[in-house]
């Protein structure tokens, strides 16, 4: 294992998972404020059924919680998943700068 492997950790699923254009503008409009599956569909323009499908996604990954109200589920994103994701890419960054003019010999 290399020094990088071993001092960073980046979640490859959870970026993977906000990669994706209307998760990741799922993402962006649950940070703002918490909203049902029908506001998604009506902010995103995308079909109930791609929304609902994402959001799935989202709630396995564990980014994403859902709480049902009535006869709708609101969803709310969870900013410590959030802040998991950018503490991998941190790290990354960080070693980066650390490392910055060591160079490994050739052999």
């Amino acid at each position: 294992m290399s020094p990088t492997t071993r001092n960073t950790r980046v979640d490859a699923a959870g970026l993977r998972l906000l990669a994706e254009p209307l998760r990741a503008q799922i993402v962006e409009l649950l940070a703002v404020e918490q909203l049902c599956t029908c506001h998604l569909v009506e902010l995103t323009g995308a079909r109930q059924t791609n929304v609902s499908n994402h959001l799935r996604a989202l709630r396995e990954a564990g980014l994403v919680t859902s709480e049902p109200l009535g006869r709708f589920t609101y969803y709310r994103l969870e900013p410590d998943a959030i802040e998991g994701l950018a503490a991998g890419l941190s790290a990354v960054a960080t070693a980066a700068r650390t490392a910055r003019g060591r160079r490994r010999p050739c052999p």
